[in-house]
């Protein structure tokens, strides 16, 4: 064969080649023409059959208030079908459209997002096709047909929810633990990752979490482990260090100078038969404030009475009153749960504090377990000072246990102008719990975990304030696969949201933990609490460790 024979041959071929490659692109491209076409609604759906009803979805976003900044709400369409279709629209903006053949809808992110940042202030539109199967005949031939759903609706608000949210991840075991942490998740899109997890420190305990001012530049996380004691992590822009006592609830004053925190000798015990067979009983506790620049710990005696339990700080906005709750000490066996355990309940409290002059002022009772006939919990205040948010359950101290436990809102402008406390049980609340709730740094919106599920695990929910205190319905906090939470056996609490990220990465935080460096803590008052350094009083996870 010839030099120019061999030339031709795979000239030919790589002619061959290259038509069977545009015949191949062609045939895929039709292909996905005919099948848009016979998929498109548009195209196809120009008949249907109308539902007098919405459709029912899970979770259900219908009539709620939706950050314009957050993730795509994806959902289950709770109706068999062969087919599937959705249009997600607003006023302006070009609609969302999706075909599946699932009923899981999954909406494309930056789409989506494009769609709520175009519409704030208005109405997001959900319309539901579902294609059905029918018998037309005696001979039982089936037929296929559109039916249309009434439309869902829901509001998107005007402000922005704080990009980051921090909770707690832990098993709801009764007895064991291995695996528990604390996450941040990124609320415009589905990434989650880990602050801090047990795993780092042999499998110790990471639980409270505190941040000034929704920033990440002074944090505090609690740390109880029997391998490297009990103390807390005091995180300052890129740098961390630990502080040799151990700290429980924690509220830093909004100056970042200081924080208030608990001291808790907290015992968990269980009841032979009830819908929650845990509950939760504090023998002894007091209430400390750690001054940052001088490393120490202090205490005033209306904050640490021995005939009173004080627990669960929280500053206001302007730094001029600490909030915390406190409740009479009626036995006289600090080791024993007391037959009359269900009649512990907590008043509101607090307490003017001089910054400049580090000086406190008298204890005032804000509202009493006498007026409510409940235990009074979790105060929170809103960063432009009006509204104190906070649960009330039948008893105790922990309301996460609590089916009883519900959200409640103060007017605190009211307070100051009537010397009457007026507060009001949140239309937001099941006949689950609802506990472990905060504000967001604008004020409009809070988060808070609830058990409203399944009556086991605590979920969190958002939820949207306006200016006069009206809260809306919540939503709960959405996931990539709308069918998450029936598999997941995590309990999320402790809900906290941010304007940043944690940036210190979890592997310097453990070698932190593990370390010996530490600053050391002399505490002001003796109590059976353990002092830095020293092991739990209780090595059983089963008393140590609550959700």
């Amino acid at each position: 064969m010839t030099h120019s024979q061999i030339r031709m041959k795979a000239k030919l071929k790589k002619t061959r080649k290259a038509k069977l490659i545009y015949a191949i692109i062609g045939c895929a491209l039709i292909t996905i023409v005919l099948l848009y076409v016979h998929l498109s609604p548009k195209g196809s759906i120009t008949q249907y059959r109308p539902i007098d009803q919405p459709a029912k979805i899970l979770p259900d976003y219908s009539s709620a208030m939706i950050p314009p900044n957050i993730a795509p709400l994806n959902f289950l369409i709770q109706h068999e079908g062969a087919g599937y279709f959705v249009r997600v629209s607003c006023e302006k903006g070009k609609p969302i459209e999706i075909f599946s053949k699932s009923p899981s809808i999954s909406i494309p992110k930056r789409a989506w997002q494009k769609l709520l940042d175009a519409n704030r202030s208005r109405k997001l539109s959900v319309d539901i096709f579902v294609k059905s199967s029918k018998n037309t005949s005696s001979t039982e031939k089936r037929n296929e047909e559109w039916l249309r759903f009434q439309t869902v609706t829901c509001d998107i608000a005007r402000e922005d929810i704080d990009p980051y949210l921090v909770y707690r991840r832990i098993r709801p075991d009764h007895s064991t633990w291995r695996e528990m942490g604390i996450y941040q998740r990124h609320l415009s899109s589905f990434d989650e990752s880990v602050i801090l997890d047990s795993g780092y420190f042999k499998n110790g305990c990471v639980n409270c979490h505190s941040f000034c001012g929704h920033r990440t530049d002074k944090t505090l996380i609690g740390i109880r482990s029997t391998a490297y004691g009990s103390s807390a992590l005091l995180l300052e822009g890129d740098r961390a260090q630990k502080i040799g006592t151990k700290f429980g609830y924690t509220s830093w004053h909004p100056s970042g100078r200081l924080a208030a925190f608990s001291v808790n000798k907290v015992k968990q015990m269980f009841h032979s038969a009830a819908a929650e067979v845990r509950d939760v009983i504090d023998f002894d506790s007091l209430m400390a404030y750690y001054l940052v620049d001088s490393k120490t710990v202090k205490t005033t005696k209306d904050l640490a009475r021995k005939d009173r339990l004080e627990t669960y700080p929280a500053w206001s906005a302007d730094g001029r009153y600490l909030y915390f709750c406190s409740a009479p000490i009626t036995w006289p066996d600090r080791t024993t749960v007391p037959e009359s355990y269900d009649q512990i309940k907590y008043d509101l409290v607090r307490m003017s504090y001089d910054l400049d002059r580090d000086r406190w002022g008298s204890l005032e009772t804000v509202l009493s377990a006498d007026q409510t006939a409940l235990s009074i919990l979790l105060p929170r205040v809103s960063p432009d000072g009006r509204w104190l948010l906070f649960c009330m359950c039948d008893y105790g101290c922990f309301p996460v246990y609590r089916h009883s436990s519900d959200l409640y809102m103060m007017d605190l402008d009211a307070a100051r102008q009537t010397g009457e406390p007026p507060y009001r049980r949140l239309d937001i609340n099941s006949d689950k719990s609802e506990s472990w709730h905060s504000w967001s740094s604008n004020g409009r919106w809070i988060v808070f975990s609830s058990k409203r599920d399944s009556g086991v695990f605590t979920r969190i929910y958002i939820a949207y304030v306006d200016e006069n205190g009206k809260v809306y319905k919540p939503v709960r906090l959405p996931q990539k696969d709308p069918a998450h939470y029936d598999s997941c056996l995590w309990t999320y609490s402790v809900p906290e949201l941010i304007t940043e990220p944690v940036r210190l990465t979890k592997e310097k935080l453990g070698r932190i933990v593990r370390g010996s460096q530490k600053i050391p803590i002399e505490m002001p008052v003796t109590m059976a609490t353990p002092k830095a350094g020293q092991p739990l009083e209780s090595q059983e996870p089963w008393q140590a460790e609550r959700e």
